[in-house]
């Protein structure tokens, strides 16, 4: 009796997944439990397992196969002692899959079908006779014609098409990865679709600087520093506290308001970024932001988060003052309706108690959704950012 293996759904909003690697092969024996594949989402690599006990029939999806829809039926396992050949209707449920590869310079339309392979051999002048199918019982795959296809060609309008790269110019093109593709698509769909206005405040950090250095000094026998950064995500939940009404959520005809603070902090990683959330930030202290950020960081770096690790989040932070950066403007993380950047503390003149003086001043700007947050609400939350940098004893109280 044969088995379906199907796609899994790795979080609650996961709809389509890249098919990484095989672990197992065809004819293996498995047991319940055992790992048999890399699952990668735009959020991490994770491990199908296998459900029960049998021999593996039969890959359906090849390796490396991008868009497989949650619940596409992946593998096929022969429970027990059967070793009977799996009927082709079963191994077919899954069609083609499609390769996210370089667009050429004419570009081929995906008609996502079992004839694609076809047509683009059609339009390529290729013989198909000449060809070796790396597809289930030896069917030729539209990636076996060393043609480059685009997945959604064909659903983009001519003007928004990529152009195809100047032919002068030596280079080289690359499959986008799932992170990269999801980046790309839930950023222009937050650029099309949120109305976005920017507020900018700028805070003086000499007292925020000198309370971290008293701070660290005084735990530095156990290791737990605390950064700028946890200082930033502190004030950020300080500020959400004190002005709540900037703590929502644009839904259609209502608004969703939260009465919890939770801050996704944005982790640049190879290939893109992630975004995991500490919960409740409001309610923990320094000291243990610190800790939550280190360990959420270092599992995003490793690819080893999971879906309770990033989902959610009621506002967002990116700080890019570590690279020098002065001043960034943040695009919305959609189905957020604020995000927050941070730029560098940078050395200034600046006006101290009626005289000019060098000071370390940061740039903050908040992105904010115009449906759910109006400027004077903005300005309010930026406002109380400001104060909570300034006065930093209020993150510590």
């Amino acid at each position: 009796m044969a088995i379906e293996l199907k796609m899994p759904a790795l979080s609650p909003t996961m709809e389509k997944g890249t098919l990484a690697r095989w672990l197992v092969g065809a004819g293996d024996t498995v047991k319940a439990g055992d790992l048999i594949a890399e699952i990668e989402t735009d959020k991490a690599t994770m491990e199908m397992e296998a459900a029960e006990d049998g021999r593996i029939a039969r890959l359906v999806v090849p390796a490396g196969s991008v868009d497989v829809p949650v619940g596409a039926v992946v593998a096929l396992l022969s429970a027990g002692e059967d070793t009977d050949p799996v009927p082709l209707a079963a191994a077919e449920i899954y069609a083609e899959p499609v390769q996210a590869l370089p667009v050429p310079d004419e570009a081929v339309p995906d008609v996502s079908s079992t004839s694609l392979a076809r047509r683009l051999a059609t339009a390529r002048g290729i013989g198909l006779d000449t060809i070796a199918g790396s597809g289930p019982r030896g069917r030729i795959m539209a990636a076996d014609l060393g043609l480059a296809t685009a997945a959604s060609v064909a659903l983009i309008p001519a003007e928004d098409r990529p152009l195809p790269a100047h032919r002068g110019i030596p280079m080289r093109s690359e499959s986008l990865s799932t992170m990269r593709r999801t980046i790309a698509r839930r950023l222009t769909e937050s650029k099309q679709t949120v109305p976005h206005f920017y507020l900018t405040a700028r805070c003086r950090l000499d007292g925020l600087l000198e309370l971290r250095r008293e701070l660290n000094g005084a735990v530095s026998h156990r290791g737990a520093r605390v950064s700028v950064n946890d200082c930033v995500i502190k004030a950020m939940a300080w500020a959400l506290e004190q002005v709540p009404e900037a703590n929502v959520q644009f839904a259609g005809d209502r608004i969703h308001r939260f009465e919890r603070v939770d801050i996704a902090m944005a982790v640049a990683i190879e290939g893109g970024l992630v975004t995991p959330v500490i919960r409740d930030v409001a309610a923990l202290s320094l000291g243990a932001v610190s800790e939550a950020s280190r360990s959420l960081a270092a599992k995003a770096r490793e690819g080893r988060l999971t879906p309770g690790d990033y989902e959610g989040g009621t506002a967002t932070i990116s700080n890019l003052g570590m690279f020098g950066i002065d001043e960034m403007v943040p695009v919305i993380n959609p189905p957020q309706a604020m995000i927050l950047g941070i730029g560098a503390g940078v050395e200034q003149p600046w006006k101290i108690d009626g005289d000019i003086a060098l000071a370390t001043i940061m740039a903050a700007t908040g992105s904010f959704d115009h449906r759910a947050i109006d400027g004077a609400l903005a300005a309010q939350f930026m406002a109380a950012f400001r104060e909570a940098i300034e006065a930093p004893m209020l993150l510590i109280a």
